[in-house]
């Protein structure tokens, strides 16, 4: 690792230097403010020792010139017990510790490891954050669509708040994409998003999931475990599909939001938790309520603010915009070159019903992409009809043309016929027209 240490005594620079070269790392010294910044400008370094005393030069200004030459480099600054207050006033701007003087070898490795772990952990974050950026496509929050428009008006309004919102709809409309979204608006979206799938284990594995467990506190307990809502103190706690979640939890989840304070399974002491809540569920949870199947004091609390995202065939006028936005996302991704779609296939996308809402619609052009051959996609890379044979159809009244209309009877009936014969005699025409028609769609 490379590492500048800048003081005006010679002594300092020569035993850190040492100290530093022990330990494995390369070291470039200064004895001024101005061979300091020269250094910058020539080398990148990760860790800077800089002694806020550096003769008649402000080690503050220095320390912001640093700042700006060298961003990602992490500056101890080195300081006498007399001058404490300031290097403390250098961390606020920036600087990552002090060191007193006299310093000893050991404190100095003990703060290198230090350093190490934090940047290791930071490029770490970066990576998942790089990675996540491009295995999805980025958050949409426009729509044409007035009922879309409505809940993104709610969302954003809400999101500055630290009322607990609840997100209702079909599945695969987008409910945990939204809520991410409005962690990133929030004043918490420097805290970490954290989600908790509620169908996704059993009860007790889930209770120890959100809540967290000590050492001991059931069969394969073997060390302390924090849990979710530990790990989401400061940001959003996302509980989804909340309507899953076991009776036996939604006392514990209730006192949550009521009193902010929860206990570790096997732990009798409280905890305070600072978490915003966004749950998320497809069920109707009023009807839960009325069945026994969910509290009715927890729904009251969860639904302070609710937001229902309308499934995609309500927002037809969305489907070209947001299946530009995903082919131009996977055909990056993938390294291919697809210059759109045909005007066959935007028809049958517009008019099709999409039972699985965004999350199908992502599918379907993923596939279309990697298995597409051709500059356009068209409907036979598609691939909507095989799929949802019953749910496939057109839908009448959408904006496509009469002759989408029809050859998407067509398809149907044919697939519901045992022969072409049979076919034709349904749709009241002669065979011969039928079998130029299907080679046509075939």
């Amino acid at each position: 690792m490379q590492v500048l240490v800048v003081d005006d005594e010679k002594n300092i620079r020569r035993a850190m230097a040492l100290a530093l070269e022990s330990m494995d790392h390369q070291v470039v010294t200064a004895s001024s403010a101005r061979e300091a910044l020269d250094a910058l400008r020539q080398t990148t370094f990760s860790v800077i020792f800089l002694d806020l005393k550096l003769g008649q030069e402000d080690g503050l200004r220095v320390l912001a010139d640093m700042r700006r030459l060298a961003p990602s480099a992490a500056v101890v600054i080195i300081t006498a017990y007399a001058s404490i207050e300031t290097a403390v006033e250098a961390i606020r701007q920036g600087a990552f510790d002090y060191l007193p003087k006299p310093c000893t070898p050991e404190q100095i490795r003990q703060l290198v490891d230090r350093i190490i772990r934090t940047q290791r952990l930071e490029h770490r974050v970066l990576e998942l954050e790089t990675q996540l950026r491009s295995e999805a496509p980025e958050v949409d929050l426009v729509s044409e669509s007035p009922a879309m428009r409505k809940a993104l008006e709610v969302a954003r309004k809400a999101a500055g708040s630290e009322a607990t919102v609840l997100l209702l709809g079909e599945s695969g409309t987008g409910k945990s994409v939204l809520a991410r979204a409005m962690h990133q608006l929030s004043p918490r979206r420097e805290g970490a998003f954290v989600t908790v799938s509620c169908p996704s284990l059993s009860r007790d594995l889930l209770e120890s999931e959100l809540f967290g467990h000590v050492r001991g506190s059931f069969t394969g307990a073997h060390q302390d475990a924090p849990g979710k809502v530990a790990a989401a103190q400061g940001g959003t706690l996302f509980l989804d599909e909340i309507g899953d979640l076991p009776a036996e939890i939604q006392a514990k989840l209730l006192r949550l939001l009521q009193e902010r304070e929860y206990e570790r399974v096997g732990d009798p002491h409280s905890r305070k938790a600072d978490v915003r809540v966004i749950a998320a569920t497809n069920r109707n949870l009023g009807e839960a309520v009325a069945a026994g199947r969910f509290r009715e004091d927890l729904f009251y609390r969860l639904n302070v603010i609710s937001i229902t995202l309308p499934p995609l065939r309500e927002r037809a006028t969305d489907i070209p915009r947001l299946a530009a936005r995903h082919l131009a996302f996977f055909a990056r991704q993938t390294g291919k070159r697809v210059d759109g779609f045909s005007d066959q296939a935007r028809a049958v996308m517009q008019g099709y019903t999409w039972p699985g809402n965004l999350r199908e619609l992502r599918n379907v052009i993923e596939r279309a992409v990697i298995l597409g051959s051709g500059p356009l996609i068209g409907v036979e890379d598609l691939a909507i009809w095989p799929v949802h044979k019953e749910s496939s159809e057109v839908r009448v009244g959408a904006q496509v043309s009469l002759e989408t209309i029809e050859n998407a009877h067509i398809r149907q009936v044919l697939a519901q016929s045992r022969t072409v014969d049979e076919a034709a005699e349904v749709l009241g025409i002669d065979p011969a027209t039928l079998y130029r028609r299907k080679k046509k769609l075939s």
